[in-house]
């Protein structure tokens, strides 16, 4: 039979052994929990870059539409502001017309009749045109400015300075800050 000694000894190797596999089982469970903690955190942070991406490409397209939105308002009020460009166009030949019937001057009532009768056409298409903000583009003492005027001809008088509109043969017209046709001149070279 074992002595005491001996049952002590082997007592405490196997206190030694069970404390040796408690602690390897400890460590496996932490390195268990420690790999599952730092999974969890990969996963997060994978998820808070989704997130962010998200964000941003939310705001992006928002941002995208805000200037997709601004644009076409844009387009809108500049379509409106010269939506009567094609009709005042195409009013303008006869407006030019009415302007040449007024330069004939006769002394027969009835041809005077008439001309007032021209007039007051003339004068209510004016104020037509008026109201839908054509403007006549400047000519007299003017100088000649490309955008304005178209010059067909040039002429030299001495009393006035080079450029100056010396004679105009067809009048110009601007509707808001658009010309929708320039004057025909005759400039000062």
């Amino acid at each position: 039979m074992a002595t005491e000694e001996q049952k002590e000894t082997l007592q405490e190797e196997v206190t030694t052994e069970e404390t040796v596999e408690t602690e390897e089982t400890t460590d496996s469970e932490e390195v268990v929990e420690k790999t599952t903690e730092e999974l969890l955190q990969e996963q997060i942070e994978k998820l808070q870059e989704e997130v962010k991406a998200s964000e941003d490409k939310y705001l992006r397209l928002y941002a995208e539409f805000e200037n997709f939105k601004r644009r076409k308002n844009q387009e809108i009020d500049t379509i409106n502001a010269y939506k009567s460009q094609k009709v005042i166009t195409e009013i303008l030949p006869s407006l030019d017309n009415l302007e040449r019937a007024l330069q004939v001057e006769s002394t027969n009532e009835e041809v005077q009749t008439v001309l007032k009768g021209v007039q007051m056409v003339y004068e209510g298409l004016q104020a037509a045109l008026k109201s839908e903000g054509v403007e006549l583009v400047e000519t007299e003492n003017a100088q000649f400015d490309p955008n304005f005027h178209h010059a067909v001809m040039q002429g030299e008088e001495s009393d006035k300075e080079s450029g100056v509109i010396l004679d105009t043969f067809q009048k110009g017209y601007k509707l808001k800050d658009r010309v929708i046709r320039p004057a025909m001149v005759k400039v000062n070279s």
